[in-house]
C-alpha cells in the first residue's frame, strides 16, 4: 500500500549583520552579532511519512467466517483497530445467538416451537422478520423464510450426505403445503410473531446481512473511518483505502476454483451479497443441486448460477440476492431496478453476465465465468 505522504515545512533564517557610521565620528565598536550562530544551527529534520499497517481479523459465526480488514491511522493503533474488531465480532456472535433456528434457545427456535401461539420476541428479531415479509412481498413469494420445511428434505454443507439422494417427491409436495410467507403473522405494536402449526421459519437468508450491519455500526461508533467487514457471502466496505481509491472486492468465479474472481466490484460506503448454487450443493445424474430452494417448486432454483446484489447496507442486499438468484436475469433484474441505489451482476444458467444499470463502470469484468456443470 502505498505510504501517505507528509509535506515538510521549510525553515527560512534571516541573518542580519553590519552597523551605521557617522562621518562626523568615529563609530563605535560593533556590537556583537548571532549570525555565525544562526547560521550554524541545523535544519530540523522533515517528519517521518506516516505508514499505515494493515489489520487483519478473522473468526467464525453464524455457519461462516467473519473477516474483518482496516488501516492503522495516526489516532488509531493496531491494538486499537483489533479490539473494536473484537467487539464487532463478538456482537455478530449476539445476533446469531437471537436468530439462529439451530439453538433451542433463540427467538427464532421459541417462535418454531411454539406454532400456532403468538410469541414474544426483540425489536431485532421482529425488525429482520417484518424485512424478510417485505422481500416476500415486491418477489412475489420467491424469497420465504417458511421454506424451512422443505430445507430439511435437502442434505447439503454440513448435512451433505456421502451417497447423496433426491428427496421423495411426494414428501415435496406435503412439505410445499407448509411455505407460505403470507401466514407469518406480526403483531408489531405487541412484538409478536405467530405461525401456523406445521409450519417453521428461518432466517439463514437474512441474518448474516443484519449481522454484517451490526458489526460495521460498532467499528464505526470506534472511530474507524475506514474498513471492510465480511460474514461469508456478505460484505460492506465502508470509507476508502488510505490512498484514497475504492475498496475493491472479487466476483466469485461459480464454477471457478473456490477463491477464484471473474469480475470485480466497488464498494464505497455500499455492501453487497452474494447467492451462489456452488457453495452448498451436490451433482447427480448430471445436475447440479443446491441449497437455494424456489418455493413454487420445492426443488433448488435454476435460472441462475450466481447473483451478487449491490446495496447500501447489507441487510438489503441479503434480503434480496436469493430472490432475484430464483427470478432470473430478466424478473430479477426488474426488481433490482425498483430498489433505490441498489444494483446486481447476474450469471445466469447459460454462464451469461447480466449487469444492472447501476453499477455499469463500477463492476470489472476480468474474463468470462468458467462454464460447466
Amino acid at each position: 500500500m502505498q505510504a501517505l505522504r507528509t509535506i515538510g515545512t521549510a525553515l527560512l533564517a534571516l541573518l542580519l549583520g553590519g552597523c551605521h557610521r557617522d562621518d562626523a565620528q568615529a563609530a563605535p565598536p560593533p556590537m556583537p552579532t548571532n549570525a555565525g550562530a544562526a547560521s550554524a544551527l541545523p535544519k530540523p529534520e522533515a517528519p517521518e511519512p506516516f505508514a499505515p499497517e494493515k489489520v487483519d481479523f478473522q473468526a467464525p459465526a453464524m455457519g461462516t467466517e467473519v473477516h474483518f480488514v482496516a488501516y492503522t491511522t495516526p489516532r488509531l493503533d493496531a491494538a486499537t483497530i483489533r479490539e473494536a474488531m473484537r467487539r464487532a465480532h463478538a456482537e455478530i456472535v449476539r445476533v446469531e445467538g437471537v436468530m439462529t433456528s439451530w439453538r433451542d434457545t433463540s427467538e427464532v427456535s421459541r417462535i418454531n416451537a411454539n406454532a400456532g401461539e403468538p410469541v414474544t420476541v426483540g425489536d431485532e428479531t421482529l425488525e429482520v422478520i417484518q424485512k424478510s415479509l417485505w422481500a416476500g412481498r415486491i418477489s412475489g413469494g420467491v424469497f420465504d423464510i417458511t421454506f424451512h420445511a422443505l430445507g430439511d428434505l435437502w442434505k447439503f454443507g454440513d448435512a451433505a450426505e456421502a451417497n447423496p439422494a433426491l428427496p421423495d417427491p411426494k414428501l415435496v409436495r406435503e412439505k410445499k403445503k407448509l411455505v407460505d410467507y403470507r401466514k407469518v403473522h406480526v403483531d408489531a405494536a405487541a412484538h409478536q410473531v405467530r405461525i401456523e402449526p406445521g409450519m417453521r421459519i428461518d432466517l439463514g437468508g437474512i441474518a448474516k446481512g443484519y449481522g454484517v450491519d451490526r458489526a460495521a455500526a460498532v467499528l464505526r461508533s470506534a472511530g474507524l473511518g475506514s474498513f471492510l467487514a465480511q460474514a461469508g457471502g456478505d460484505l460492506y466496505g465502508f470509507g476508502q483505502k488510505p490512498d484514497g481509491s475504492p475498496w475493491v472486492s472479487g466476483i466469485q468465479d461459480p464454477r471457478g476454483p473456490l477463491g477464484s474472481f471473474f469480475a470485480t466490484i466497488e464498494l464505497t460506503d455500499h455492501a453487497f451479497s452474494t447467492a451462489g448454487d456452488y457453495a452448498r450443493a451436490f451433482l447427480l445424474g448430471g445436475k447440479r443441486y443446491h441449497h437455494i430452494i424456489d418455493p413454487r417448486t420445492g426443488y433448488p432454483a435454476t435460472e441462475s448460477r450466481s447473483v451478487t446484489v449491490w446495496s447500501p447496507d447489507a441487510f438489503t442486499a441479503d434480503a434480496v440476492d436469493d430472490a432475484v438468484f430464483i427470478l432470473g436475469p430478466e424478473k430479477g433484474l426488474a426488481l433490482i431496478e425498483s430498489l433505490p441505489g441498489v444494483g446486481a451482476v447476474i450469471v445466469d444458467r447459460d454462464n451469461k453476465v447480466w449487469i444492472s444499470e447501476r453499477l455499469k463502470g463500477k463492476v470489472h469484468v476480468l474474463h468470462p465465468p468458467t462454464d460447466g456443470l
